[in-house]
């Protein structure tokens, strides 16, 4: 619902030209109200404009666009690229603007409650993801500069002080440009302030300059992810060398560590990670998929002082030891969101597993199954164990060989738990050819009967129509769920892989001939 005085901003708004000849006449009051009914019309030029002349000490996009008594919509999902250039742009002309009927009060702009998300609701259809967020600010400050230095400005501009929190996102291709914006922030009136950084298809030598740039000590988040190639070794050196005292969540690369290969100076290596993770104590979040942790889950996670409310530690290889470690820690009655994926439960340790649930099922948001062979006989012991679980919003089960019955059984209980809204569920196991093993290759994912399962997808979706469960979404995104990070840099990170590949066949091709 819109209240009369968010009906009233939309109809000044819709003509750009009169609202921004009268912007000089409104209460500052208004501006927040004004802004948010601008975003929801894409009135970019008023966006502009309101920005450029803000009149209070904070500017903070996710409470301005978040859920307001005028407005109970959040349109902080919406990252319209209209919008946020504008914005963007505004911003760098507050700070040169020198006719501004208001005083210059603005002291904190705060960009990271934008979220990223799959599907975009404005009109343009064209999105301005965290990456291209982190290219436009670091190329508006870097000319900024430029301009000051250049141009015959008013003194009082220098004096111009703003902190412009933000999620940054640096791969290679944007690498330069935000180090230069990094290294001039004390010159430059609008300052980057590094609240999490997330860092793809980096050199590891490019990786830990950058990072000592970004004011680690401030730094809530960090994701190292994909194609930066950190191994143990590097992970100890960065924490000896680095001290993050604010950081509450961590995401480690694949292969990160392998435990397979380890030695005794390797094993002292891993007790020296997990006491430095330990002097972490707002650190409340990890992820350390796809590396090899056989058995040493409890000496990487005991030393924390802090219960984790996030962990991931799929296709990590955990045995029955580890499984009992985070059963019985002190973490598991804290869980908010668990990914066990690529391990067999049934079979390793069923029991286990279930008094992990039950600890954690008083506060248990997101639970993630994916390809861990549970089977049509597992299905009433994974009910039981899912029955506690009243705040599961998020369930995930992809690839477990599950039939169209065992799955319509198993989402007639879904129905029950009042907080689920997203449940993403395998293609049925009587949808591919008789005789498919688990786990399916890529190349065999999609061999299966389309109609059939289209036909059982419907029959789902009436099961949660019939139980007045219209607001839970049921799919099965076959190659994984949506990741807006990945889905915006795909094309860098898509050239860079076939580079890759091409290196090693040279280097194959180099070798083989050398032998010949």
């Amino acid at each position: 619902m819109k209240s009369l005085r968010f009906i009233s901003a939309e109809a000044f708004v819709s003509n750009a030209e009169f609202a921004r000849k009268s912007l000089g006449a409104v209460a500052h009051d208004l501006f927040p109200l004004l802004f948010k009914a601008s975003y929801l019309l894409e009135q970019g030029e008023v966006i502009h404009d309101l920005v450029e002349n803000w009149p209070l000490f904070d500017f903070n996009m996710g409470k301005l666009l978040g859920a307001t008594l005028d407005y109970q919509e959040d349109l902080s999902r919406r990252t319209c690229s209209v919008c946020l250039e504008n914005c963007l742009t505004g911003l760098r002309d507050y700070v040169l603007n020198q006719s501004s009927p208001y005083m210059k009060k603005l002291k904190v702009v705060d960009l990271t409650g934008i979220k990223d998300v799959e599907v975009q609701f404005c009109k343009c259809k064209k999105t301005m993801g965290r990456w291209a967020r982190t290219q436009r600010l670091s190329k508006l400050c870097s000319e900024l500069l430029v301009y000051l230095q250049q141009a015959q400005c008013n003194p009082g501009t220098f004096e111009i002080s703003i902190n412009v929190l933000i999620d940054l996102f640096v791969t290679e291709r944007n690498y330069e440009l935000v180090v230069q914006a990094l290294l001039k922030k004390c010159s430059c009136p609008l300052k980057i302030c590094c609240v999490a950084f997330r860092s793809d298809n980096l050199t590891l030598q490019k990786f830990f300059y950058i990072i000592k740039l970004t004011d680690p000590s401030s730094l809530r988040k960090l994701e190292i992810v994909h194609n930066v190639h950190l191994e143990m070794e590097h992970l100890e050196m960065l924490f000896n060398s680095i001290h993050f005292p604010l950081l509450m969540s961590l995401t480690l690369p694949a292969r990160t560590f392998n435990v397979r290969r380890f030695t005794a100076t390797d094993e002292q290596m891993l007790t020296n990670i997990g006491e430095k993770m330990g002097e972490m104590t707002q650190l409340t979040e990890l992820s350390i998929s796809f590396s090899v942790l056989t058995g040493r889950i409890q000496k990487l996670l005991s030393p924390l002082k802090t219960p984790l409310k996030m962990l991931d530690v799929s296709n990590c290889s955990l045995n029955h030891a580890d499984m009992a470690f985070l059963a019985n820690s002190f973490h598991a009655n804290h869980l908010e969101a668990l990914d066990l994926s690529g391990h067999d439960i049934p079979e390793l340790y069923p029991s286990t597993f279930f008094k992990l649930l039950s600890h954690c099922s008083s506060v248990l948001r997101s639970l993630t199954l994916e390809d861990c062979n549970i089977q049509d006989t597992h299905v009433n012991m994974l009910i039981l164990g899912l029955s506690p679980c009243q705040k599961l919003q998020d369930f995930k089960f992809i690839g477990n060989p599950l039939s169209s019955q065992a799955l319509k059984h198993l989402f007639t209980f879904l129905c029950e738990l009042p907080m689920l809204k997203n449940v993403e569920f395998p293609v049925p196991r009587d949808c591919y050819p008789i005789g498919i093993t688990y786990p399916i290759d890529d190349a065999g994912l999609c061999r299966f009967d389309h109609q059939k399962y289209e036909r059982v997808a419907e029959e789902i979706n009436l099961i949660l129509l019939q139980a007045n469960r219209e607001d839970v979404k049921a799919s099965t995104p076959l190659f994984g769920s949506y990741d807006a990070a990945v889905q915006e840099t795909n094309n860098e990170l898509g050239a860079y892989l076939i580079k890759s590949f091409k290196e090693t066949l040279e280097k194959f091709t180099t070798s083989f001939n050398k032998m010949s």
